[in-house]
């Protein structure tokens, strides 16, 4: 299972380095191939998320003793991930702007404060998101914690009703004998 998990970081790992390195080639690229990389990367992004989630679903069968150091693997990859979308979101506007400019042959400066604040506005989007959804991580691990202690529990209750009803027998059993001791003693004497 580990094996599987390290192979998806490898692929990961190779498709991040390639995705960082067409975004940072997006701006200097002749609008043709702009407009053909940026779909590139857009492919090659959903490609990581869906190895990400991939590699979500292998966390989720190891087991809980050695499940957190894969755990916070995965924390620095969605980071990582996080990073990359912004990094492709600010390309793409910075592509789009000057696609707008060579269309309406505006310089872009008036847009600069807009962008700026958008850009803003975007990354705090990004980070309340991105703790809404370690909240719910967190949520779905305790959910899955507690479930494991209730089926203990309920393995223990069986246990103790087993040597309960032992006991319970042993006692009768220890009853009869006594019983059948008193009568032999008494037809002695």
């Amino acid at each position: 299972m580990s094996s599987d998990f390290e192979g998806y970081e490898q692929d990961f790992a190779v498709l991040t380095a390639e995705i960082t390195n067409k975004i940072a080639r997006v701006p200097r690229l002749p609008p043709d191939e702009k407009k053909q990389m940026v779909a590139n990367v857009e492919k090659q992004l959903e490609e990581a998320k869906e190895l990400l989630e991939q590699m979500d679903l292998e966390v989720r069968d190891i087991p809980p003793q050695s499940r957190g150091m894969y755990s916070n693997r995965m924390r620095s990859y969605k980071q990582e991930m996080g990073k990359l979308e912004t990094d492709f979101k600010r390309s793409r506007i910075a592509y789009s702007d000057e696609v707008r400019n060579e269309l309406l042959g505006d310089d872009g400066n008036s847009s600069e404060n807009q962008r700026a604040h958008l850009l803003d506005n975007t990354e705090r989007l990004e980070r309340s998101s991105r703790r809404l959804e370690a909240g719910y991580q967190i949520a779905v691990e305790t959910e899955q914690i507690g479930q494991e202690m209730l089926e203990n529990l309920s393995h223990d209750r069986e246990k103790i009703q087993r040597a309960r009803e032992r006991l319970r027998e042993t006692d009768a059993n220890l009853g009869k004998s006594s019983r059948i001791l008193t009568g032999m003693l008494r037809s002695e004497f």
